[in-house]
């Protein structure tokens, strides 16, 4: 094993942090641009909490700074080079990536899962509901979510000890988006108009039918490519997360094939991270330059739920960086806020801020500003910092910041 190619912590964080989009290098903020960022990522995952703006559109912020969020709605509901599926979460996926998510199409609820088995019998048992939406839609839509729920009973109510329980409609919804049969064709705020899948993707649409095999062989090296370097286990996280059947397989065949090769991952006066390590071989030459040095970052504000910084444990191995989205956490009991942005600085993350937008009087509140152990406490990077908030704001079109009290000492001579 001693001819795997051994790369620095530095260099694999470089890496991650360029594939991602988040270096120096930016794509225009124009509706090309865009794409762009978004193909490499793979998806934008949907939240419907806009305590700062939707975090699709500031995962794109991230990416090409303000923008004008229109143009990302025309890739989506005009262009149709995107749409709403399921990837990791919730998300909107590429158009041209529709073979791989077909697959759950068209096994959603077909297979001897317990899940799968408990809701096909459901379906069965409403299948009048089903057939009544599915009537409505074809004769009517694009047809919004509001109208759709005001539909008939269901025989057999859905019974959960959630929030779904006994919302027949809204889960009949959910399950026959899942099986690719309906998809939103438009969004006005967060009311969803749905329409047939056959009348919202364009006739370009790429149609053919893959195996599990091919989908995870295309699927592995998505995810690959946009962590830039990640262990099997990364991998099968990332994209279509826990949708990799034989994944290691598939690795092994990607390796005998040239398409991935190993390496190690260590520090100088250090043993070697843990794992079997992968990188892409289209990005070999990308690390090369980064292992040269050839690397400049910047200071940018990333989503609670950017593609980046979504698996925890990779966080904390990659930055020491322990970031736990509490937005479900009671308030007496959050550490540092409900809706926090991690601060991205070069190739480290340096802290979170804490903010709300009040759209009603235009002030960007920025409740709390956290810095990490290890964050810098010079004047430079406060104001580094203080320029990515102003940006932030000028993508959100407030007209004016408010700090608290809550602001670093070392920092507090800039942030106010």
């Amino acid at each position: 094993m001693s001819n795997l190619r051994t790369i620095s912590p530095t260099t694999a964080r470089r890496l991650a942090i360029t594939k991602q989009h988040l270096d120096a290098v930016r794509h225009e903020a124009t509706t090309e641009g865009i794409y762009q960022a978004v193909r490499d990522l793979g998806c934008l995952q949907l939240d419907p909490l806009q305590t700062v703006a939707r975090s699709h559109t500031l995962v794109v912020f991230s990416r090409v700074g303000p923008y004008n969020v229109v143009d990302l709605d025309k890739l989506i509901y005009h262009d149709r080079k995107l749409f709403e599926y399921w990837a990791h979460a919730a998300s909107h996926v590429l158009t041209q990536d529709y073979p791989i998510h077909h697959l759950r199409m068209r096994t959603y609820a077909k297979t001897d899962d317990p899940w799968h088995i408990r809701i096909a019998e459901w379906i069965n048992a409403n299948k009048k509901l089903r057939d009544m939406i599915l009537r409505e839609i074809k004769r009517n839509g694009p047809i919004s979510s509001r109208v759709l729920t005001e539909m008939g009973e269901a025989p057999k109510a859905w019974v959960s000890s959630g929030w779904t329980n006994d919302r027949n409609v809204s889960r009949m919804i959910d399950f026959l988006w899942m099986q690719g049969k309906i998809m939103v064709a438009r969004r006005e705020g967060l009311n969803k108009f749905w329409d047939l899948s056959e009348r919202v993707l364009p006739e370009w649409t790429p149609r053919e039918k893959l195996s599990e095999r091919e989908i995870v062989t295309r699927a592995a090296q998505t995810s690959l490519k946009a962590l830039g370097v990640g262990t099997e286990k990364q991998i099968g996280a990332h994209y279509i997360s826990g949708r990799y059947p034989n994944l290691r397989e598939r690795l092994n065949e990607l390796e005998r094939a040239g398409e991935i090769e190993r390496l190690e991952i260590r520090d100088s006066h250090a043993s070697a991270w843990k794992g079997t390590w992968y990188v892409h071989r289209s990005d070999i030459r990308l690390l090369e330059k980064l292992e040269r040095g050839e690397f400049e970052g910047r200071t940018v504000l990333l989503s609670p739920f950017d593609n980046l910084v979504r698996d925890r444990a990779r966080n904390i191995q990659f930055w020491d960086f322990d970031y736990k989205i509490e937005i479900y956490t009671p308030q007496a009991k959050r550490k540092y806020g409900y809706y926090v942005l991690p601060i991205l600085s070069n190739d480290q993350l340096i802290g979170r801020i804490d903010p709300k937008m009040d759209r009603a009087q235009g002030v960007l509140n920025i409740n709390a500003v956290h810095l990490e152990h290890n964050a810098p406490r010079d004047l430079k990077t406060a104001r580094a910092v203080r320029d990515a908030i102003e940006e932030l704001a000028e993508f959100l079109n407030a007209t004016e910041i408010q700090y608290t009290k809550k602001i670093p000492d070392a920092w507090s001579r800039v942030l106010r």
